[in-house]
């Protein structure tokens, strides 16, 4: 029984899935940021451009 806990306790594969985990939600926080201001930036031009064809 003593064995059964002792792995338990040293088992690290959950906190690494975790730590993926979190990872890849930085990562998708700064994929939605980065094409949230590219999106912006592309609308704002062809602002501009159907603008300037008027």
């Amino acid at each position: 029984m003593q064995n059964l806990i002792t792995r338990f306790v040293e088992d690290e594969s959950g906190a690494t899935a975790i730590e993926y985990g979190l990872i890849a939600a930085l990562i998708a926080v700064a994929m939605i940021t980065g094409a949230k201001v590219v999106g912006a930036k592309i609308t704002a031009k062809f602002t501009e451009v159907g603008d300037a064809m008027e």
